[in-house]
């Protein structure tokens, strides 16, 4: 643990994909500060409880700051015995549930992992159909099944398309194609012929050509595809052809896969199949 750097413990007796995104979430507020952000799942048990305990008075022994908390714990026994820890806890159950419980008149059911099970088959089977149409599509493997598609990618190679698409199969259900723009399609500004039929589908991402040229290095170091020049002439080309075929698009170079998926739904007007 660094001398001298505060820890944030997301602690969940689940898979901790909740508690993780709300702390990330506020602690995004304080860029400033360098926090050392841990998650521990299925922190269910008082014997796993006691070595979290242990783990945290460690970190606090070894920075000298006073760590946080955020726990999304159900059982109130396990809370009680976080809470006996020197840090600063921020319980999201203890804040929402008590006051639903009061409007509710009942108490909560405190079941463990409740919103990442299958508890709706349909919804699941869309996720994996989802997930298997966008590894399918990826790269424009079955230009074919295009149709099918909620939304089609396209931009040039390593722009961040892939996981894009993968990620909205799996948040969201949607059916999700890509399709790289090669320095073959580049001789013209206009879009590629395959592509036209579903223009309306079509949305873009480009990046910045220094960033590109980083990524591209890592997988093809000092090659004219991962040159500058080769970089900054593609993106410049793709912009044109874009923006020419009034595309949508984002620039990717600063956004989370998260940012990218969600901006893209919110611009393109698309909709969720699976919430």
């Amino acid at each position: 643990m660094a001398q001298g750097k505060r820890t944030a413990f997301f602690i969940s007796d689940g898979t901790g994909l909740t508690v993780e995104a709300i702390g990330h979430s506020l602690l995004a507020q304080f860029r400033d500060q360098q926090v050392e952000q841990v998650t521990l799942p299925y922190v269910d048990s008082t014997e796993k409880v006691q070595k979290v305990l242990e783990r945290i008075e460690r970190a606090s022994g070894e920075s000298g700051l006073q760590p946080v908390i955020i726990t999304s714990i159900v059982s109130d026994e396990i809370r009680r015995q976080l809470h006996r820890s020197p840090a600063l806890m921020l319980d999201v159950f203890e804040s929402y549930l008590t006051p639903l419980a009061n409007l509710f008149g009942r108490d909560p059911a405190q079941t463990v992992n409740i919103s990442h099970g299958i508890a709706d088959d349909r919804r699941y089977s869309e996720r994996i159909e989802a997930v298997h149409f966008a590894m399918d599509n990826d790269d424009g493997r079955r230009v074919r099944e295009f149709e099918r598609a909620d939304t089609i990618l396209v931009g040039v190679s390593r722009s961040g398309k892939t996981p894009t698409c993968l990620y909205l199969a799996l948040q969201f259900g949607l059916r999700a194609a890509n399709y790289p723009i090669t320095e073959e399609d580049m001789d013209s500004t206009a879009l590629p012929r395959i592509l036209r039929p579903y223009r309306d589908k079509l949305f873009g991402l480009t990046i910045d050509p220094w960033r590109l040229m980083g990524i591209r290095q890592e997988r093809r170091a000092n090659s004219r595809y991962a040159s500058l020049e080769q970089c900054e002439f593609e993106v410049r080309q793709v912009e044109q052809m874009l923006r020419r075929a009034q595309v949508p698009f984002l620039n990717a170079t600063q956004l989370s896969v998260e940012e990218l998926a969600t901006r893209l739904m919110s611009q393109a007007g698309i909709e969720r199949r699976i919430s």
